[in-house]
């Protein structure tokens, strides 16, 4: 038996406006899912970007290996005027092999953030596990700064509701960030430069890395300063950035 489907000319027209608007919002939620956050009055979370009207951006860098980037990186950081104004999340092995350059980052007053031990993914450890790698990294972090970090972006931003729970406990806000500028893709100059300012806003938190393997972000740091200035944002760390506005944040279940 075979159906013949007859549509009316008003009907077909309402279809196809219905069907064209469904492959249109799922081509936006496609084309933007690494920005989606969703906003939550209660439950633990990790911090993506805040809430603020104020031209307020934070500039995060992690360290988990080497030691040829870190120091062209802090001198930029100096000579552009932000010495004090950005956040470094430090892993524990590199730092204990690199206390100098620790020291550095401590003498100008930057905050300080745990990158946890081992580079590892949190989401596949055991419960015990997971505290066992943050707290083993807060012993080397407070014994070579004289501080306990309160903050932590955990290795490869990889995280579950356990691992938001037992940081929380910790005394630990998981720190992720909205703007990725891929370096660690190593992608061209140009392309980290206006990946960042493409998606700079208000309220940002902006990934970037000093280790060895990302060889352009010192390149491109310079240029993503001076734009963003132009632009008027003020660079603020990343506690400085959550006490000044509302905090949006995304919760996993």
């Amino acid at each position: 038996m075979k159906f013949i489907w007859i549509f009316s000319g008003k009907k077909f027209k309402q279809f196809m406006v219905i069907l064209t608007a469904f492959f249109f919002t799922i081509g936006i939620v496609y084309s933007e899912r690494e920005n989606i956050s969703v906003f939550s009055n209660g439950g633990t979370k990790a911090i993506y970007n805040v809430q603020t009207e104020k031209k307020q951006i934070a500039l995060t860098f992690d360290i988990s290996w080497g030691e040829k980037r870190p120091e062209p990186i802090l001198d930029i950081l100096e000579q552009k005027g932000l010495k004090g104004k950005v956040t470094f999340f430090l892993s524990s092995p590199w730092s204990e092999d690199h206390p100098k350059i620790v020291k550095r980052i401590v003498d100008s007053g930057y905050e300080i953030g745990s990158h946890g031990h081992k580079h590892v993914n949190y989401s596949e450890l055991t419960d015990q596990e997971i505290e066992n790698q943050i707290l083993k990294a807060e012993l080397i972090l407070k014994e070579l700064t004289n501080q306990k970090p309160t903050l932590i972006r955990t290795p490869n931003g990889d995280f579950d509701s356990r691992v938001l729970k037992i940081a929380d406990r910790l005394g630990y806000t998981v720190i992720q960030w909205d703007t990725d500028s891929r370096d660690w893709m190593n992608p061209g100059v140009d392309e980290i430069i206006n990946r960042v300012l493409k998606r700079a806003h208000p309220g940002d938190i902006v990934l970037m890395h000093a280790s060895d393997s990302c060889k352009q972000t010192h390149e491109a740091l310079p240029i993503i300063i001076d734009q963003l200035k132009k632009q008027g944002y003020e660079f603020v760390t990343v506690s400085q950035l959550i006490a000044n506005a509302k905090i949006e944040t995304s919760e996993i279940e």
